[in-house]
């Protein structure tokens, strides 16, 4: 049996240039997604899993992540003095979250290095590690399953979502065996962004992990791989064809809704899908869509 896990990482040391020149001042994880940053939905869904210990491994310019999830007096008393209690319960809600923490990457060597830079903070024990550009809907809760399965196999554990093999190369993928649950397999292999005619299945790696703390021992001997960076799926491979002294790596085939804020026009289409369900803009922004698709050629 496994340890109960208490603590999350979050890697937000990236640049963003695919956001340019959006992201020149302002750290990609701070562009909003309806009316909240998109960082702060990943540290709401590490909460509503139980994790209130929260690293973030930051970089140069990040400082208004800092600021977002810290107290803003002053306009916290401003509404308070106007009696806007709506949105001071909004703007304090960040900053009652969580427990967060920060520590800085340095040199931007990859998520494997990212993910080292939270061993002293983790210490010896397992914990999780959600990567801020996958936005997992909240009805849908993939964490909390996931550290379920840490628990009851005692191994790492990793979010799969099936892919259109023409898409694969830009995932890592997973060569996978069955096991007793359709939802759960073993993961024998790992390959960082194959090619299509080389990728051992369309079974994408997404950004969620329940690492076990081996995983910081192996980081530290990772090899630079693809991009020259210190790459997270290497050391998951050595996990995977070690069971014996790592606990081994299973996969969670997920299969409900994400949202991919990574990318320029994912980003515009998760916006979209969350406000759609929203109960104050759903109603209204739904038949204006309708029209405004009904003009499109």
């Amino acid at each position: 049996m496994g340890t109960p896990i208490t603590k999350a990482v979050i890697p937000a040391a990236g640049l963003g240039t695919r956001f340019l020149p959006a992201t020149k001042a302002m750290p990609k994880e701070m562009l909003p997604v309806v009316d909240k940053p998109a960082i702060q939905y990943v540290v709401e869904e590490a909460v509503a899993a139980g994790l209130s210990d929260v690293l973030m491994v930051t970089g140069r310019n990040k400082n208004a992540l800092e600021n977002h999830f810290d107290r803003m007096t002053e306009l916290e008393a401003m509404l308070e003095r106007k009696g806007d209690q709506t949105r001071l319960a909004k703007v304090r809600e960040s900053n009652e979250l969580a427990d967060i923490h920060y520590v800085r990457q340095g040199d931007p060597r990859g998520l494997g290095h990212a993910v080292l830079r939270a061993r002293m903070h983790v210490g010896n024990e397992p914990f999780a590690v959600l990567l801020g550009d996958d936005i997992i809907d909240a009805r849908d809760p993939l964490l909390t399953r996931m550290l379920e399965e840490q628990v009851k196999r005692g191994a790492s554990i990793v979010a799969l979502l099936e892919v259109d093999p023409a898409q694969i190369h830009m995932y890592g993928a997973a060569a996978v065996e069955a096991t007793d649950d359709p939802d759960v397999v073993r993961i024998t292999g790992l390959v960082e962004k194959p090619s299509t005619e080389d990728a051992p299945s369309n079974l994408a790696i997404i950004g969620r992990y329940v690492l076990r703390p081996e995983v910081f021992d192996i980081l530290e001997h990772t090899a630079p791989g693809k991009g020259n960076e210190i790459q997270l799926t290497d050391a998951l491979q050595e996990m995977a064809v070690n069971p014996e002294s790592t606990g081994g790596v299973f996969g969670l085939i997920f299969r409900g809704r994400r949202y991919d804020t990574g990318d320029r026009l994912d980003y515009i289409k998760a916006i979209v899908q969350l406000a759609v369900d929203r109960d104050d803009l759903g109603a209204d922004l739904k038949p204006w869509l309708h029209e405004f698709v009904a003009t499109l050629d």
